[in-house]
């Protein structure tokens, strides 16, 4: 399989982006677009946090039952979450149901609170200046970078779980803060002249 594909539509794109129609859309209209907003970002970094271990796609599949589990990922309302709404999430077979991750999402959005600038904006701190040039397969797209590192070491010191830099820089790929897309892609933006 080649990093870039035709798809049914006739357009270039990113190969794993042409897998599935769910993966099309996410692909074409959100993945590597640039996201700001602190209840946005909390939304993300929890979905990458539940899928370590399991595909995005289930994830991705699952996203509304989280969205609606997760009071729409409303930062103050997911941190004011008690016992009685870990149970009521370990009982919902729309979302993924495991226990560690269910408490990091609260613990995370709780240490959003505390964040005197925002979530957004001690994310979006991290992010790296553009590349020279978009990458021409996934080979050259790293799993982490040393500003994911960081990222995750800044996350992990004022409370945040479940943000290794792995799992940083999937959540820097899916917003925007890196943009992957390879050369060719329709979603891409043309090379710099």
């Amino acid at each position: 399989m080649t990093d870039l594909v035709i798809g049914a539509d006739g357009l270039p794109r990113c190969a794993w982006g042409a897998s599935t129609p769910d993966y099309a859309v996410y692909h074409d209209t959100e993945w590597g677009r640039p996201l700001c907003g602190d209840d946005a970002l909390y939304e993300r970094m929890t979905l990458e946090a539940f899928q370590s271990g399991l595909s995005w796609l289930t994830i991705l599949r699952k996203r509304p039952a989280f969205r609606q589990a997760f009071d729409g990922f409303r930062i103050e309302s997911v941190a004011a979450f008690a016992e009685t709404d870990i149970a009521r999430l370990l009982a919902d077979a729309g979302i993924v149901r495991n226990r560690a991750k269910i408490e990091a999402a609260i613990a995370n959005a709780r240490a959003a609170l505390d964040l005197p600038d925002g979530l957004s904006a001690l994310l979006w701190s991290f992010a790296p200046p553009p590349r020279p040039a978009r990458p021409t397969s996934f080979a050259e797209v790293p799993a982490l970078t040393a500003e994911s590192t960081a990222m995750a070491k800044a996350l992990k010191k004022r409370g945040f779980r479940f943000v290794g830099p792995t799992t940083a820089y999937a959540l820097m790929q899916a917003t925007g803060m890196v943009d992957d897309h390879l050369a060719g892609c329709h979603v891409s933006a043309p090379e710099a002249t």
